[in-house]
């Protein structure tokens, strides 16, 4: 199997300012991931080929504006995951044709198998294509991936990113950005990263900060005007963590946060 990247510019929070969408080729059949709109070049490699099968590795905006128009064009097959049926038919305005679960295969060369990958959205999954990893919005290879609540599970996110960690991918190729190569490596400081932020949030309750604003306040060392909203968002998601640990007692009525 053949995977090519193309690069659609798109509105996203990424820096990128684009989503990448995928296509996994065979001689017979592929595989389009992530259509997050119609550009030329997109149009472009879609008429250049057999496309049979649609899915995303999520159901963020940014990653299904095309998915309706290229299933139209071309009859393609449109997957999502079991159980999300809704939410895929609501992101993207059309109904899919069939469902996968954890471990099942979208029969593009010797297959396209499916990973659970949630945390950064429920419904998250990775593809897996020989050697290539379509892991979505997982990882990049520079900065951080937003799992922020009321959606995001930093749990989840952080099981995931140890999960593929085990798997070894030889490459990931990632929602935003470029592809990266050192996979191990970079999962492992994706996890790191998580650990210290998580760090620096109980730091900050255990200062005398008891509410999302203030933690946010005390737990960033940097500018974050511009993304102030998902930095919040963030430090909810490891105060719920730190929740379900025992390690913090939060309500999320009051939206108020003490030390255990």
């Amino acid at each position: 199997m053949h995977v090519t990247r193309v690069s659609v510019p798109v509105s996203t929070r990424a820096p990128s300012g684009a989503t990448n969408a995928y296509l996994v080729a065979d001689e017979s059949e592929c595989l389009l991931v992530d259509p997050a709109a119609q550009t030329a070049e997109l149009d472009s490699l879609v008429e250049q080929h057999d496309v049979t099968h649609v899915a995303v590795t999520h159901t963020h905006p940014d990653h299904v504006g095309a998915v309706a128009a290229y299933a139209r064009e071309t009859g393609a097959t449109v997957w999502c995951r079991r159980g999300r049926e809704v939410d895929f038919s609501n992101a993207t305005g059309i109904e899919p044709d069939r469902t996968f679960t954890e471990g099942a295969t979208i029969p593009v060369g010797t297959g396209v198998r499916v990973l659970d990958t949630p945390g950064h959205a429920r419904d998250h999954v990775t593809f897996v294509a020989g050697d290539d990893y379509l892991s979505g919005d997982l990882a990049v290879a520079e900065g951080s991936v937003v799992v922020g609540a009321p959606e995001g599970d930093l749990r989840a996110y952080l099981v995931a990113l140890r999960r593929l960690h085990a798997h070894d991918p030889a490459r990931l190729l990632p929602g935003h950005g470029p592809e990266i190569d050192d996979a191990r490596a970079t999962l492992e400081r994706l996890v790191a990263h998580r650990n210290a932020r998580e760090e620096k949030v109980l730091d900050a309750i255990r200062a005398g900060n008891t509410t999302p604003d203030s933690v946010t306040d005390a737990a960033y060392d940097k500018d974050i005007s511009a993304v102030r909203d998902l930095a919040r968002a963030t430090v909810v998601a490891h105060i719920e963590k730190l929740a379900a640990g025992g390690r913090v007692r939060w309500d999320p009525v009051s939206q108020r946060v003490e030390p255990v």
